[in-house]
């Protein structure tokens, strides 16, 4: 298995994973959503919105928008989920294109991250494995959050294994994708 083609399965299982953790978490009130917990951010809604935020500034740095930073620093957070989520779904779907339409050559290109005072350049395929990484990390904060409400955290891990379908059936339909737009030909 190509390195790309396990980018092409990561982008779509970080779609996956952050529908279902959006729509466990729909009950939540938007106090619940706000209020103080304990992790790297102080609540969901802050640790929500960082992934959201990272996202945006990563998928630009990809595109090579001459505004990543910019669009860093005029990020606004949304102060609820019905907001937050289809603000990440947008995201998600930008990244899985990003990567549909990605070689492995443009794996090997580098970008530039403007980071203000620094612009260093990395390849394309690390920015891919640390913006997977880095949703995963903090999804995983989310799910240890959930666990002080009373929202069930939900299963999150089981998109990458492909004799699990029956376990994401729902998501897929959901979205509108089949098997074999997870996992390719």
């Amino acid at each position: 298995m190509r390195a790309l083609d396990l980018l092409r399965i990561a982008a779509r299982a970080n779609r996956l994973a952050n529908r279902r953790l959006h729509a466990a978490m729909a009950p939540l009130s938007d106090a619940d959503l706000h209020a103080p917990r304990t992790s790297f951010f102080p609540s969901l809604a802050a640790t929500l919105n960082h992934i959201l935020a990272v996202d945006i500034y990563y998928i630009a740095a990809l595109h090579r928008e001459a505004d990543m930073e910019a669009q860093w620093r005029r990020f606004v957070p949304a102060r609820t989920l019905a907001e937050l989520a289809p603000r990440q779904a947008a995201s998600d779907e930008r990244l899985i294109r990003y990567v549909e339409g990605l070689d492995d050559a443009g794996c090997d290109a580098l970008i530039v991250l403007d980071r203000g005072e620094t612009k260093p350049a990395e390849r394309v395929g690390h920015v891919l494995m640390h913006l997977t990484m880095h949703q995963t990390h903090h999804r995983g904060q989310v799910h240890a959050m959930l666990s002080g409400t009373s929202v069930e955290p939900p299963q999150l891990d089981e998109f990458l294994m492909p004799n699990e379908t029956a376990l994401r059936v729902d998501d897929l339909r959901a979205l509108g994708w089949s098997e074999r737009d997870l996992f390719g030909p």
